[in-house]
């Protein structure tokens, strides 16, 4: 039985006019992504304290295929590549697809919310109709 890794790693970057912070979560070779908006500049005890507090309660997309490489890097080479790769694109494009996969999902869930909700609204006002046709017929 293989050990189970799990990789989160933060990008924070300034998408004008707000600062973005993007978590991108490696488990089982499934890349999932969850995007916070952070407004001003946050200075790193603000993301700490943030990491901290709202971890756990962050909204993940639903898991995408990924490649993990594996080996140690030096880690000059990481902050440089880092920087490279948000001055080129920003977010990665496997970290574009799962936000996109989730704002798809929760734009779903939305629909579906607001359709309940209106169909509870349409029988309580039927049910309203009934009743006033019902008290009208009584006084006969």
């Amino acid at each position: 039985m293989g050990t189970e890794q799990m990789i989160v790693a933060l990008t924070v970057y300034f998408d004008d006019p707000f600062w973005i912070g993007v978590f991108e979560r490696i488990e089982n070779g499934k890349l999932s992504v969850s995007k916070v908006t952070f407004g001003a500049e946050p200075k790193d005890y603000e993301i700490q304290d943030y990491i901290f507090r709202n971890y756990y309660k962050l909204k993940f997309s639903p898991a995408v295929d990924v490649v993990v490489k594996e080996g140690k890097m030096n880690p000059k080479r990481l902050q440089r590549d880092a920087k490279k790769t948000v001055l080129e694109k920003g977010v990665g494009t496997k970290s574009q697809q799962a936000l996109k996969l989730q704002q798809e999902q929760n734009k779903l869930e939305h629909k579906i919310k607001s359709r309940e909700q209106k169909e509870a609204e349409a029988l309580r006002l039927f049910e309203l109709k009934q009743l006033k046709k019902k008290e009208k017929h009584k006084g006969h």
